[in-house]
């Protein structure tokens, strides 16, 4: 009986058409400054600024892991490989958000003890988000939220629900990644012996 499968490995040389199809490259892992004013897509039919812009001219192709949406400012991860992206984006990573949220207005401190149980908006449900309050200013106050989910514009849907307009939005971790003291469009590659271990 033929098999038609063969046995490979990382080190067999596979050819088609006369061509070595290229090995898989190695795994690589960025942390970004995304700045407020920016998308994290490739294209923008309006031709507002992408973080892919401000990159280093050397760096390979990259794509983003998860989202930040155009004014939201922060810690974005980038990687060089699809799948090790998609695992890290799936919620059963368990990697928790942290963000400062900057609003208009005075806090109304029980409103944010609703948000420990999660709370439905516009038939959406969200998940209970860990809130702290800050500081409260004369016209805008700064908290700091953590969430799993990371449903889209989810901050802002809930702070506008409540009456509170989000004047500024920062990520400051993403699971065991930290913002730290990255500024504004800088980038810094993280080096690890095994990337498997991050999941």
């Amino acid at each position: 009986i033929n098999i038609p499968a063969i046995r490979v490995n990382e080190n067999t040389s596979i050819y088609f058409d006369g061509k070595e199809i290229p090995k898989k490259e190695e795994t690589r892992l960025w942390k970004f400054y995304k700045p407020k004013g920016s998308l994290t897509s490739n294209y923008d039919p309006k031709g507002r600024d992408l973080i892919f812009d401000f990159l280093p001219k050397e760096m390979p192709r990259v794509i983003t892991i998860g989202r930040l949406d155009y004014n939201t400012e922060g810690l974005i991860l980038l990687t060089n490989d699809g799948e090790f992206a998609r695992k890290l984006e799936m919620p059963s990573s368990g990697f928790v958000r942290k963000y400062r949220v900057r609003v208009h207005g005075k806090i109304e401190k029980k409103k944010l003890e609703y948000l420990s149980n999660g709370i439905v908006i516009n038939s959406i449900k969200y998940k209970p988000i860990n809130v702290v309050f800050e500081r409260q200013n004369k016209s805008n106050a700064w908290i700091s939220m953590k969430l799993k989910e990371g449903k889209n514009r989810e901050i802002r849907n809930i702070m506008e629900f409540f009456g509170w307009e989000v004047s500024r939005l920062i990520r400051l971790e993403f699971g065991r990644f930290k913002l730290a003291s990255l500024k504004e469009k800088n980038l810094i590659e993280l080096k690890y012996s095994s990337f498997s271990d991050l999941l």
